[in-house]
């Protein structure tokens, strides 16, 4: 007999084999049936805005610029002063990106404990209404910072605090906060209930119960969630140099106005390299973690000089962070910064409409919510693809001692389709939107496929992650009864991480949403190029009446991918 949650109305369920379970059952499927044929028609709908089968998309003559950007990784720019230059880009990117994380994370395991629904659901008492209504609010005020795109905070920061390098550690570190703290949530619902239920059976209060009980199981997915996180900063960092911020993303706004190639690719590889230092960090603690809480590694008693070691470096890279760019948080309650606020304020009320009144505004809705669904549908399919040969199973997970495909070739496998990950996610979309439009006529698609192409590395690491975190217990059991490698895979491992791919795939459509922003370049409009728009016109009336559409559609993507995933769990 198992025990399962009922969404926040604080009353345990037990499900047995009766007729009703199998009425339970019944009905999820029909659920399931219905969001997938949901899925299609929008999608269909989508590709009818980008125009595909009514007009022309592709631009043949564009392919040898395009062809031509890509021979130039053959040739960088490796002179010593532009390496110098790259450099020093480099580490304040690398700086801005440590700051912004280290305040992310304070903000996302706050956050992410007081949103989740075991927080409000369980207890010694049921919650009932109060719960629900507690839950909701806590979701909906991290919406806020969590609608509005890192640039668009940046462009806001610019106005209040000037060319500050707050600037880019708050852009950074507020949206990304609200995102950690809905992950975190959601990873922490995935998690087994079980310690914690018991442990608040056992008189335990919440609290103790989340740190005893919850937090070590979800632990790994946690660091692997904030590792990322670190490294979604690292390119943010680099995208927020288009508005001032300095750093390797400035650089490159500068050498892609004048064509210069080869300068391009030099900082790209700069990019690359951040991004492959961060993956590998990572992978190092995540396995070392779970060599540890597995038994699989014999360590001596005490702390682990790994961990020990990351966490020592990370406090080390905070202060020098510090040092680097010259932060002053002094700048956050200074006279000037206030009366800047009451001013951005004051002109932003009241609201107003844009020029071509409400209709324009529901057409820029539609327009981003066509270029998001197209973006998830090619970021989880090519991420899909890509998930299970660049994750580094434990071999006694399922795999036998004669592999269909030689160790040798599994480990080049592997090491080839993280290589193409890494290379897809740290290009920003601005770069590939820019490239894309070489062979597509401005509009929705090219938009959709720069916001996909790079969804593909980020699903891609997050899904391969998320596998390598998987309980190997049971896949072990199942061998060991007799079940094939395929048979496991197939009924044991492809099972188990489906709910997680979901979740990650469902918080990617909300992200991208929000990442419309960045592809404006390519006149895919929608509502985050209308709001980056109107804040450089000093429109701010009618940025605010943007923004906040923004965020209700944010809101409503919210509780519909929270709707998706009860019926995939």
């Amino acid at each position: 007999m198992t025990v399962s949650l009922r969404a926040l109305d604080g009353v345990e369920e037990t499900s047995t084999p009766a007729p009703a379970g199998r009425s339970g059952g019944t009905r999820r499927s029909r659920q399931r049936w219905l969001w997938a044929l949901a899925a299609v028609a929008v999608t269909g709908a989508s590709l009818v805005a980008a125009g595909i089968g009514e007009r022309d998309v592709l631009r043949a003559e564009g392919i040898p610029a395009f062809l031509e950007f890509f021979r130039a990784a053959g040739a960088p720019r490796l002179d010593g002063e532009f390496l110098a230059l790259t450099g020093t880009a480099a580490l304040t990117t690398l700086a801005y990106a440590v700051l912004g994380t280290a305040l992310s994370l304070v903000i996302g395991i706050v956050g992410g404990v007081l949103t989740s629904q075991t927080w409000w659901s369980l207890g010694r008492r049921a919650r009932g209404r109060r719960g629900t209504a507690s839950w909701m609010l806590a979701r909906t005020v991290l919406v806020v910072p969590r609608g509005i795109h890192e640039v668009v905070w940046g462009l806001i920061f610019l106005i209040v605090f000037g060319l500050d390098p707050i600037v880019a550690v708050l852009a950074i570190g507020i949206p990304f906060g609200a995102v950690t703290a809905k992950v975190f949530s959601e990873l922490l619902d995935e998690t087994a209930r079980q310690p914690y239920s018991a442990l608040l059976a056992g008189g335990a209060s919440r609290s103790a119960a989340m740190i005893y009980g919850l937090l070590p199981p979800a632990l790994s997915d946690l660091l692997s969630y904030g590792f990322y996180r670190f490294e979604c900063a690292i390119r943010s960092a680099a995208v927020l140099g288009l508005v001032g911020a300095g750093g390797l993303g400035f650089q490159l706004s500068l050498s892609f106005q004048s064509l210069h190639y080869d300068e391009i690719w030099t900082l790209l590889y700069a990019l690359i390299a951040l991004s492959v230092a961060a993956d590998f960090w990572s992978s190092r603690v995540r396995a070392r973690r779970s060599a540890r809480a597995d038994g699989t590694q014999r360590t001596r008693r005490g702390a682990d000089p790994v961990l020990m070691g990351s966490g020592l470096l990370g406090i080390a890279l905070i202060v020098l962070s510090v040092w680097w760019i010259g932060l002053d948080v002094a700048v956050l309650w200074s006279g000037e910064t206030w009366e800047h606020t009451r001013r951005l304020l004051g002109d932003a009320w009241p609201p107003s409409l844009a020029g071509d009144g409400l209709s324009g505004l529901v057409w820029l809705s539609a327009v981003t919510l066509a270029i998001s669904i197209l973006a998830m549908v090619i970021g989880f399919c090519g991420a899909a693809l890509f998930a299970f040969p660049a994750a580094n199973l434990p071999r006694g997970s399922y795999h036998t001692r004669r592999h269909v495909l030689s160790r040798a070739a599994r480990l080049v496998l592997f090491a080839v389709s993280r290589l193409i990950l890494v290379v897809l996610r740290a290009i920003p979309p601005p770069v590939w939107a820019l490239l894309f439009l070489f062979v597509l006529y401005p509009g929705i698609l090219p938009g959709a496929l720069a916001l996909g192409v790079y969804t593909v590395g980020v699903l891609g690491r997050l899904m391969a992650e998320s596998a390598e975190n998987l309980d190997v217990r049971p896949l072990r059991a199942l061998r060991a009864h007799g079940a094939s490698a395929a048979q496991v895979f197939c009924y044991g491992v492809v099972p188990a991480a489906t709910p997680r791919f979901a979740a990650y795939g469902l918080y990617r459509w909300e992200v991208t949403i929000r990442e419309t922003v960045v592809v404006g370049v390519v006149g895919a409009g929608g509502l985050g190029y209308a709001l980056a728009q109107q804040l450089s016109g000093f429109d701010y009336g009618a940025a605010l009446t943007t923004l906040v559409t923004l965020i209700l559609l944010t809101l409503a993507v919210d509780f519909i991918s929270a709707a998706v995933r009860r019926t995939v769990r």
